[in-house]
């Protein structure tokens, strides 16, 4: 009898699909390590819950070790020869990652551009009021556009914008940092700031040194009394 190549065919798909099958069920997702049975090495570099350097071990040894802990075996490097594995609980692991992406994430979302907008010849007062503005935006972790508006002649004379520009960026520079140097824009010059996390810890260590000699200099001195 003469087997045609349509009477193989479906043979070779099935083999093929199965195939397909057995190779999804081995590979993890592509943006997740390889964990226990996944890992496909002869043999790795094994690193021990608490961090310490247990050394290279065949593969087997090392999920034996792994799964006497009730923990798992994680492929962290798989580039390195031979690949290091490290004994984890991967599922908490994975959960308290994906609960600090959420938090970065849901912490970016709610940092904004803010605005701040100043005129050439502002006065003292409403000079002040909006610098501890912009400076309570930068201590929150926000960005801030300041923007000073010129009208009609104030164009002839920028260094005024510029002035004050600087001067702002001199009185909140123990929170922020100049990120966009003064530039015209149109019939505004505008500048913009960003938070600067050292020059802040700088300053709250600063500001409670003062306070603790503060304190000290309030203590009651005390006196030896003469008989």
């Amino acid at each position: 009898m003469t087997i045609g190549i349509g009477d193989v065919y479906p043979f070779i798909h099935l083999r093929r699909f199965r195939a397909h099958e057995e190779s999804r069920a081995i590979a993890p997702p592509s943006n997740e390590p390889r964990i226990n049975e996944r890992i496909r090495a002869r043999e790795v570099r094994l690193v021990g819950q608490d961090g310490e350097q247990i050394g290279i071990k065949p593969l087997p040894e090392a999920l034996n070790i792994a799964r006497a802990a009730d923990l798992d075996l994680v492929e962290v490097a798989d580039r390195a020869n031979p690949p290091v594995c490290r004994i984890m609980d991967y599922g908490k692991y994975k959960y308290e990652a994906d609960q600090r992406a959420k938090e970065s994430k849901k912490k970016a979302s709610n940092l904004t551009v803010k605005e701040m907008k100043y005129r050439p010849k502002i006065g003292p007062g409403d000079f002040t009021t909006k610098t501890k503005k912009v400076e309570k935006f930068l201590g929150e972790g926000h960005k801030v556009k300041v923007t000073i508006m010129f009208r009609g002649r104030e164009m002839q004379h920028p260094e005024l914008g510029r002035r004050i520009l600087d001067n702002v960026a001199d009185k909140v520079e123990h929170v922020g940092k100049v990120e966009f140097h003064p530039r015209q824009d149109g019939r505004n010059m505008v500048m913009v700031l960003a938070p600067d996390k050292q020059a802040q810890a700088r300053h709250e260590k600063e500001l409670k040194k003062q306070a603790a000699a503060a304190a000290a200099e309030a203590e009651p001195m005390g006196s030896d009394e003469e008989e």
